[in-house]
């Protein structure tokens, strides 16, 4: 499912890793060359806060797209992870003028908290570690686009 719904246009793109408590969020440059951390929001399944934070990043930031992680188990399956993921993406696209994309983001939560490991602690780590996923996925798009 990877960049194929979103042709490359110059842009910032949004990527989301929405998680069952934290939303992280990362944008990157203009030419797509490099993500880095945005903002972690709070979930909010229930009002929607967190979708129309989302919608006014995207403003703010003017994106082209948003990029949203999909969390599939090892074997390739979409799990009750997967599914809120897919739920966060409709409402997403609900609230947005541009594109919202979803990308496999298997294990970009394992490895950002390796990234950190030590380096941030407590609460502090939790939201950074959902920004740094966040970044993954955004990354990892970016760089499969310009592979294309």
């Amino acid at each position: 499912m990877s960049g194929s719904a979103v042709s490359w246009v110059r842009g910032r793109r949004l990527g989301v890793d929405v998680g069952a408590v934290r939303v992280g969020v990362a944008s990157c440059d203009p030419d797509g060359i490099l993500a880095t951390p945005l903002e972690t929001v709070a979930r909010d399944v229930e009002g929607g806060s967190d979708a129309r934070r989302i919608a006014e990043l995207v403003r703010e930031h003017e994106a082209v797209a948003v990029v949203l992680g999909l969390p599939r188990t090892l074997a390739g399956r979409d799990g009750p992870a997967a599914q809120a993921a897919l739920e966060f993406a409709e409402t997403l696209r609900g609230a947005l003028d541009v594109p919202v994309e979803m990308t496999d983001e298997r294990m970009t939560t394992v490895v950002a908290t390796r990234q950190l490991a030590g380096r941030v602690k407590g609460r502090k780590q939790r939201a950074v570690v959902d920004q740094v996923a966040a970044v993954a996925i955004l990354q990892g798009w970016l760089d499969a686009a310009r592979g294309r």
